[in-house]
């Protein structure tokens, strides 16, 4: 018989407060302090430090090591694997772009917030059951964007909204302008060129610049 499964209530939700959740794909770990110092400069708290590239996880840990203060979590976390060596190299949540039971139990298990991606109220309504409050909405801007997750809020009123997936600098005040929706993510503010750039005042600045968009 399976059983409950309820990572992001059971966990303290460490996302409170944080608006903006940077998704970052690294190509060298080494980038991955300096990094979370810029984004830290303007403002922002947090980065989705991705599975996409080896780099990932060796960043995960260097930035957990050097900003014990700053809230790296993980991303494209495709398996319960993936979700324990996220959370052995620091990982405090775990970021899927779709759903899996196996994540959203391990995740559980470990103690940490998981944000499974959905698109449909059948996704959502899976979500509801297993005890999640807020969920990832991916593709959000091919899924329907902000008009998809108002419809989606009326049935699901208790769950609320990370979209990502074509989030960008001139969209994203108005998602968060939505009560449904608890932060955005997204990767203008830090791209995967300026980070090999090492354009750390770039970094900065526009995070600053997102983080002065948000609507009060």
């Amino acid at each position: 018989m399976a059983r409950p499964m309820t990572a992001g209530t059971a966990a303290a939700d460490v996302l409170d407060g944080i608006p903006i959740v940077p998704v970052i794909v690294l190509d060298d770990a080494a980038h991955g302090p300096d990094l979370a110092a810029a984004l830290s400069a303007g403002g922002i708290r947090t980065a989705e430090i991705t599975l996409r590239t080896d780099a990932g996880l060796a960043a995960i840990g260097r930035i957990s090591a050097a900003f014990p203060d700053f809230v790296v979590g993980a991303g494209t976390v495709l398996t319960a694997s993936d979700v324990d060596r996220a959370v052995d190299a620091g990982a405090r949540y775990v970021v899927s772009p779709g759903w899996d039971d196996e994540v959203i139990a391990r995740a559980a298990d470990r103690g940490v917030v998981a944000l499974p991606g959905v698109a449909t109220a059948t996704e959502l309504q899976r979500a509801a059951k297993s005890g999640l409050d807020r969920v990832k909405f991916f593709p959000a801007e091919q899924a329907g964007g902000l008009p998809m997750i108002e419809a989606l809020r009326g049935p699901f009123p208790a769950v609320r909204f990370l979209p990502s997936g074509g989030v960008t600098a001139a969209n994203a005040a108005a998602y968060l302008a939505s009560p449904a929706v608890f932060a955005v993510s997204g990767s203008w503010m830090a791209s995967r060129k300026a980070i090999a750039a090492g354009d750390w005042t770039g970094i900065a600045r526009a995070s600053a610049d997102a983080i002065a968009s948000i609507p009060v």
